[in-house]
């Protein structure tokens, strides 16, 4: 099996040439960037995209944890799985995302919204503390992780967009063994949802980073 690669789209940002690296480079190359970014804005905002059992959450959790050991500071790391409204609501949970998260902390000002309770179906969680409303005050990194994050609007809030890409038996693969096969009803529809998304916001075209996983 061939190593995961990653291949740099970034050389109007970061002065690197187009070039494709492994992903321990590509995880370097995103660190780097990150540091860079938090000397010269407040709240940078990083976006990692990518289909449906890709590896996005991998990512994301193991950038959060360098730029935790390097800056002593947790990145804000917020989950698109938290604010899709069901499983029709990708576009929706895009939208919710760029009007009540990444506008506000782009305007200098706190973000609030509130997480979808899968389990009852609506917005708010009310066995979660504040019926589960979050917060973002500034002053940190903010990772966005899941499907939709990378959008035509989004790339305009964001600082950093990184799409991290795997075949689609992989991706099939894995989506059905994270839950047990519990939701793979969902998955030929969510599928369907993801190619009318990226076709017409061309995420992947927009990502300054893009790992093949």
């Amino acid at each position: 099996m061939q190593p995961p690669q990653v291949y740099c789209h970034a050389p109007k940002l970061w002065g690197m040439p187009a070039k494709i690296l492994d992903a321990e480079q590509g995880l370097e190359f995103a660190v780097r960037a990150c540091e860079e970014l938090l000397d010269k804005h407040n709240s940078p905002v990083v976006l990692i995209d990518g289909r449906a059992g890709s590896g996005k959450t991998h990512f994301a959790k193991a950038l959060s944890e360098r730029i935790f050991q390097s800056q002593r500071q947790l990145p804000k790391l917020i989950q698109m799985d938290d604010i899709y409204p069901g499983w029709d609501g990708l576009r929706a949970g895009a939208q919710y995302l760029n009007q009540l998260i990444l506008t506000p902390i782009t305007q200098g000002q706190a973000a609030s919204w509130q997480i979808w309770d899968w389990g009852n179906n609506q917005r708010g969680a009310p066995t979660e503390p504040a019926n589960g409303w979050r917060s973002f005050e500034g002053g940190n990194l903010v990772i966005v992780e899941g499907c939709g994050s990378i959008s035509k609007a989004a790339r305009d809030l964001a600082q950093l967009c990184i799409w991290v890409e795997s075949d689609a038996p992989t991706r099939k693969q894995r989506y059905s063994d994270r839950d047990d096969g519990i939701f793979d009803e969902f998955y030929l529809a969510w599928s369907i949802q993801e190619d009318e998304f990226y076709q017409a916001e061309s995420s992947q075209e927009l990502a300054d980073l893009i790992i093949s996983n």
